[in-house]
């Protein structure tokens, strides 16, 4: 069994309106990132939408001083972007037991959660990661896969940020700092 984590792909950081949005390259993979999804769907692996929760005026919040407000508990902007969205809206009941919502609260999705618990408990090595931004949060997961162990794959085609200098950076750290796999156009093959 593998996980594909989908990392902060909401209406906040993808639309056209969202507080901190990638606007058009993280609409760009849209496509790819509901492909992926509903592919680890098939296969019955395990998906984890880890997605980024904030409190309103939370003064205390390291990100306060350096971004806007985003991502606030109850808002629309919280919720998954576009076809993702649609898609997980329409699944049957029965297929929820495959995958996990997951609020976070720091870049990385593994700090102060119980991602690894719960990928542990499944006999997880290999985690597959999608998302944005491939230079803030989808980096620091990776970088604590890495310390956690975790056999890492990064989908080029399916991660991007607002910022382009930091979105390839992070490509290349990914494949010569931690060891990643970093793909584009991957297909499941059984």
């Amino acid at each position: 069994m593998k996980a594909l984590i989908v990392i902060d792909y909401t209406n906040d950081f993808v639309a056209d309106d969202g507080k901190l949005t990638c606007g058009e390259r993280g609409q760009a993979i849209e496509k790819r990132i509901t492909q992926l999804t509903q592919l680890f769907m098939d296969t019955d692996d395990f998906i984890v939408f880890a997605v980024d929760a904030h409190d309103e005026d939370d003064s205390y919040h390291p990100e306060t001083a350096l971004f806007p407000a985003h991502n606030i508990r109850g808002t629309k902007g919280r919720k998954l972007y576009g076809l993702l969205g649609q898609f997980v809206e329409e699944l049957p009941s029965k297929e929820k037991e495959h995958y996990y919502w997951m609020d976070k609260t720091r870049y990385s999705a593994f700090a102060g959660t119980d991602l690894e618990l719960k990928l542990r408990e499944r006999g997880i090595q290999d985690i597959h990661l999608v998302g944005v931004c491939t230079d803030i949060c989808v980096l620091h997961t990776a970088v604590d896969a890495y310390n956690k162990g975790f056999n890492i794959i990064v989908h080029q085609d399916a991660v991007e940020s607002f910022d382009p200098t930091g979105h390839e950076w992070a490509l290349q750290h990914f494949a010569n700092t931690i060891g990643a796999k970093v793909v584009e156009k991957w297909v499941e093959v059984k």
